[in-house]
């Protein structure tokens, strides 16, 4: 009987003792650098975002931010290496509307992974996207545009890479507006974009980024932004909702998330980091120069922003029976 009392009292002090170093480490957070998993290729968007919240969150919390692409399946690879890492802060995710779009049932089987299993920090900024076709497309404008894929079912091809925000805003129009057309899938952004650009395939939607230096050179024509807004970089060019399918909306994000079970204290640091970081001018202007509304939000905004988002997406993939390629 006494071993026994002995051996629960020691393990009490133990545990006791355990409280105010584990309350250090979360105060003194971060001591060593950090892992930010982006879960698509370098070169894209979604790297360009990753790398400026690990530059940013850098200069904050004073050590390295370390970005680790991990891409393939629509981001699903990263994300189940993301929830799946230890919950001590140091290994953090970059989510957005397509990994979203993936938990929600856009592949077959569903990844090993649910939307619980990680905590959302931040949501960083959101953007439209783009419509636009090769210079030499008859349709000078979105109405033109509409006429002409529905007097030509089935005959309009578009890029798309699938699970991104493009596939599944063109995947929206269709269904909205009762378009017929063809998608071709292509691993990325670019060389889908440069296919247009060589006439190859005569359009495609994508983020407003990636397509403005080739609408300001005359090379490819932007015939609608996606967002309930006109976009500052895109003055001239119509919304959707303007143009004839009001409360359309359909917008690029990312923001930043955690594996489930990292303490509080650490998620805190990590969402005040980024609201002091992107109020800061310069790194706002990084974003709004290239037409992105900057966000910084709180986690439990960003945490309901992601769950609308995901049933929203659900049902655009459930109607259009999107399958991963």
């Amino acid at each position: 009987m006494f071993n026994r009392y002995l051996r629960n009292a020691t393990m009490a002090l133990s545990m006791t003792a355990l409280i105010p170093l584990i309350g250090f480490a979360q105060s003194s957070y971060p001591s060593r650098p950090v892992k930010l998993i982006v879960p698509f290729a370098a070169g894209g968007t979604s790297d360009a975002m990753g790398r400026l919240i690990a530059e940013e969150l850098g200069k904050q919390l004073k050590q390295p931010f370390i970005v680790d692409n991990k891409g393939g399946a629509g981001g699903a690879i990263g994300m189940d290496q993301a929830s799946k890492s230890t919950p001590d802060g140091y290994t953090l995710v970059l989510s957005g509307i397509g990994t979203n779009a993936v938990m929600h049932g856009f592949q077959s089987p569903k990844p090993n992974y649910k939307e619980t299993d990680l905590i959302h920090i931040s949501q960083l900024a959101a953007g439209p996207n783009v419509l636009v076709v090769n210079a030499a497309f008859p349709a000078k404008s979105f109405k033109e545009f509409i006429s002409y894929v529905k007097a030509n079912p089935g005959k309009v091809n578009y890029g798309v890479v699938p699970a991104s925000s493009g596939h599944l805003t063109t995947e929206y129009l269709k269904q909205v507006a009762g378009l017929d057309m063809v998608g071709i899938p292509y691993k990325g952004g670019a060389p889908a974009l440069t296919d247009v650009l060589a006439n190859q395939i005569p359009m495609m939607i994508t983020n407003q980024d990636a397509a403005l230096p080739h609408v300001k050179a005359g090379k490819l024509r932007a015939l609608v932004v996606t967002s309930p807004q006109r976009n500052s970089l895109y003055p001239d060019v119509p919304t959707v909702a303007e143009s004839g399918y009001p409360g359309f909306s359909a917008v690029s994000w990312t923001g930043l998330s955690a594996p489930k079970g990292t303490p509080q204290p650490i998620i805190d640091k990590l969402e005040a980091a980024m609201a002091k970081a992107f109020s800061e001018p310069a790194a706002r202007a990084k974003l709004e120069s290239n037409g992105f509304v900057v966000v910084a939000s709180k986690s439990v905004d960003y945490t309901k922003f992601v769950n609308e988002e995901g049933a929203r997406w659900a049902e655009v993939i459930r109607k259009g029976g999107l399958k991963a390629e």
